[in-house]
């Protein structure tokens, strides 16, 4: 029996799991993704992702793709700043070094995802099929050029915020997390702003105070890609005042909002291109789960889409990508010895159950990263005072997973008492 796997999605989840199934395919494996996108720059992909090393970068080590990686990782990118409105910098760190147990290394998302696709046998990926429904019962997908695609094994949703997939699992969809802005973008940052460029230091500059940040990232190509966001009510796109896509309605609208803040902060909103981009943040319920579905199942945002202010997106999408095609090859390595029709439906039987413990694991492992995330909009964005009244809370809440809940608590006071020393003298 071989296992045939429908992937809906090429974004990097999708194209993720496919290339792990596919590197190690022992002949048990048919893999195919279905993307309703055009091609694979039909629209622009986002801003750097930082890879850890215990999640996304231990699914690039599996796939066979961390020297591709490495030509693209910028470990400097690890640099980062925390400010205030004012920018008084309570945190700031250099870049990192290759080979760090820590190491956090920047990529560009078109990067990363472009590396993922490249990697994946030629008509892989299927474009222009746009889903518009699953029969679970049949294993079947519809799309909206008329075709059907049945008699899969599994469908694996990595079609991301809005997944049609995840309606067939559950009713719960994404809602407002009461976070919108504008995303920017400056080019040739060095050359033009170079002050501006000095001070994200080819990593990151978060700012933030009253409800407010103003965030810049530096970028492989020299540009650097700028952020507002602040609370907004839902609508606020359409009841502003302003037209939210004309470059400079919203450079105006930066300055009145931002009023009062550092003027170099202010000119990352100024300095941008006139190509603007409104943005409301969505979110799943922290703890999202669903009764298991047999022959499908969701990954990434689909499954546990969250605000990007923790980091940990991709990495645990990545770790769902990882933890799945282990589930899917120990299913197809139990099915191999079986050749008769009794060991097929034993084959099916236990991918079903696999996938089931995937399923329960990734609830447990998305809870807690859901949880954290809304813990650093929480601090960030709702807490008044912010940075200042909550710092020392927000960097042990934001390292607490990494180092585990003993050196957290041990690491504490040496917080605590390093910034009541900051504040007196600042």
């Amino acid at each position: 029996m071989v296992y045939n796997i429908a992937i809906v999605g090429a974004g990097p989840a999708g194209c993720m799991l496919a290339r792990l199934l596919l590197h190690l395919n022992n002949h048990n494996l048919n893999v195919s993704i279905f993307e309703s996108e055009a091609a694979l720059d039909f629209r622009s992909q986002g801003g750097t992702l930082d890879l850890h090393v215990k999640t996304g970068q231990a699914a690039l080590k599996a796939a066979g793709l961390f020297d591709e990686f490495s030509k693209y990782a910028r470990y400097d990118g690890e640099a980062m700043k925390f400010a205030d409105k004012d920018l008084l910098c309570y945190v700031q760190t250099g870049g990192g070094k290759p080979g760090s147990l820590t190491g956090r290394p920047e990529i560009d998302r078109p990067q990363l995802r472009e590396m993922l696709y490249n990697s994946l046998p030629e008509g892989t990926v299927r474009w222009r099929k746009k889903l518009t429904r699953v029969d679970a019962d049949n294993r079947s997908l519809y799309f909206a050029d008329g075709t059907i695609e049945q008699s899969f094994d599994l469908i694996v949703g990595a079609d991301g915020a809005w997944s049609r997939v995840r309606s067939v699992l559950t009713d719960v969809k994404p809602f407002y997390s009461g976070i919108g802005g504008h995303a920017l973008r400056i080019l040739d940052a060095q050359q033009k702003h170079p002050e501006l460029y000095d001070l994200v230091n080819r990593g990151s500059l978060f700012s933030w105070s009253d409800g407010k940040s103003i965030m810049a990232q530096y970028m492989s190509d020299g540009s650097l890609n700028v952020s507002t966001w602040s609370v907004r009510a839902e609508g606020w796109q359409m009841s502003c005042g302003y037209d939210i896509h004309d470059a400079k309605a919203v450079k105006d609208a930066c300055l009145e909002d931002f009023a009062g803040w550092d003027e170099m902060l202010l000119a990352f909103t100024q300095a941008a291109e006139d190509d603007v981009t409104p943005r409301d943040l969505y979110m799943l319920p922290v703890g999202t789960k669903w009764d298991h579905v047999p022959g499908v199942t969701v990954i990434g945002d689909a499954a546990h889409l969250m605000t990007p202010f923790a980091g940990e997106g991709v990495n645990l999408a990545f770790e769902d990508c990882l933890k799945l095609s282990e589930a899917i090859f120990t299913a197809a390595s139990s099915n191999r010895s079986h050749s008769t029709q009794e060991g097929t439906t034993e084959g099916t039987s236990q991918l079903d159950t696999n996938i089931h413990a995937f399923e329960q694991d990734m609830f447990s492992r998305a809870r807690k990263t859901g949880q954290m995330t809304y813990d650093m909009l929480e601090l960030m964005y709702l807490t008044p005072g912010a940075p200042r009244t909550c710092v020392e809370r927000y960097l042990l809440r934001a390292v607490e997973d990494e180092l585990g809940r003993t050196l957290t608590v041990l690491l504490t006071p040496v917080v605590y008492l390093w910034f009541f020393v900051f504040k007196l003298l600042w």
